[in-house]
């Protein structure tokens, strides 16, 4: 970690306003989020936004950490309590991990290259979207000696899909994570009033048109027009933009409109179903953790199939509205599986105190999505750190003040649960 954290980070702050020199990004979540509407374009901020529906699922799972309180204890002679862990046969120095996002380009010009070096800069594992805006080679080169998780979505096509895990195999992945809840996009309001779906530019699909497979598909696609009219010049121009090669190749051979076509029609399997994940397990010695689980009966079928962990997850509320909150979720997850089987919470992490909660429930590590993008937008890489340097250094506060010396020292014992 670039940053001091915990009480000198406190200090350093503090010092630095003596001389003006000022955060990069702001510390409040609503305040960051705040700047980030106001400075991206409007379709693109919706974009990162929204949840499905009117973003029920959004805000139950931010409402969902208000219902604990923290019980703390003292005198318990801790100065310097201990933030790693253990997982997957790596130490990690944080309970943290970079979520997948992706169209991260949406937020910042060169986003996936930036948060691969926010990776590198913090030691925080990132896991590689299959949506990001670069090649996962590209990233992996990046990241260098940190553990990255490679994201997959399955496809339609399973030698797509195992020309995907091939790849990240290949290229160091320490994980592959299978995306269960997103077979087909939730219905979200904000994007569909803009009618904007940033794939049909070309964005986020550079892990497609860089796969042998997928080009070798493009072969045999045929242009279809099933809107009976014609895209406007300017989304052609953002699309040839979007897509690898020179203009004069691309205009001939008509690949990048192509490319989105079999994109769309291809990168999720509607009819996913645990036959499928046990087809993927038979396929790579990686560990594989099921993204997307939250009731009990799925984790317990996760075990069942071989897979190695489980991502509580209601994918930011992005998919279902109103849908359950992740945190809400987590405890029952953590019953019914083994205590040596790794469970990582997703969706509604805003704070180092989250962080605290989540442990406290059962996590044995957290992602962070939204707010790093945000915090990228605003200061690229630099950005993301300083963000994950707040986040930890209120964890280390919060478990010095809690009397928690290491990571399994936090339990549900420190926890009250609101009446109200």
């Amino acid at each position: 970690m670039k940053f001091k954290i915990g009480i000198e980070r406190q200090r350093q702050i503090y010092l630095d306003a003596i001389f003006g020199k000022k955060s990069s990004i702001p510390q409040n979540y609503n305040s960051l989020e705040q700047l980030c509407r106001q400075s991206l374009p409007e379709k693109y901020f919706n974009y990162i936004f929204t949840g499905a529906g009117d973003n029920c699922g959004v805000k139950n799972n931010q409402e969902a950490f208000k219902k604990y309180e923290i019980l703390p204890r003292w005198c318990r002679g801790l100065k310097d309590p201990d933030l790693s862990i253990h997982l997957c046969g790596y130490k990690l120095d944080f309970p943290i991990l970079f979520a997948p996002i992706g169209v991260l380009e949406l937020a910042h010009r060169h986003a996936d290259a930036e948060l691969a070096r926010a990776s590198c800069g913090t030691r925080i594992p990132m896991i590689v979207s299959s949506q990001s805006s670069i090649s996962l080679e590209h990233c992996a080169n990046i990241i260098r000696d940190v553990p990255w998780w490679f994201q997959l979505y399955f496809s339609q096509s399973k030698e797509l899909t195992q020309s995907f895990v091939r790849r990240a195999e290949d290229a160091g992945a320490s994980a592959i994570v299978l995306t269960l809840d997103t077979v087909m996009l939730g219905w979200r309001n904000l994007d569909l009033e803009t009618a904007y779906l940033p794939f049909l530019e070309g964005k986020g699909i550079a892990n497609y048109t860089s796969d042998p497979y997928f080009l070798a598909c493009l072969e045999n696609e045929i242009i279809s027009n099933e809107s009976k009219g014609k895209p406007s010049l300017l989304h052609i121009l953002k699309l040839f933009n979007s897509f690898p090669g020179n203009i004069l190749d691309k205009l001939r051979s008509k690949n990048p409109i192509k490319a989105v076509q079999l994109f769309t029609r291809s990168y999720s399997r509607p009819e996913l179903n645990w036959d499928d994940i046990k087809w993927l397990r038979a396929q790579t010695n990686l560990p594989i953790f099921l993204k997307g689980i939250l009731h009990a009966a799925d984790a317990i079928k996760t075990v069942d199939t071989g897979c190695n962990g489980v991502i509580v997850s209601n994918h930011g509320g992005r998919q279902i509205n109103n849908n359950a909150a992740s945190l809400d979720c987590l405890a029952d997850i953590r019953k019914n599986v083994d205590e040596n089987f790794p469970v990582i919470l997703d969706s509604g992490i805003r704070s180092g105190t989250d962080i605290f909660i989540a442990l406290a429930l059962g996590a044995n590590a957290v992602s962070i999505g939204r707010p790093y993008v945000y915090a990228m937008h605003l200061a690229g890489h630099k950005g993301v750190e300083e963000l994950m340097a707040n986040y930890i250094s209120e964890l280390k506060i919060l478990m010095s003040l809690t009397g928690c010396a290491n990571i399994e020292e936090i339990s549900r014992a420190g926890l009250v649960r609101c009446k109200t």
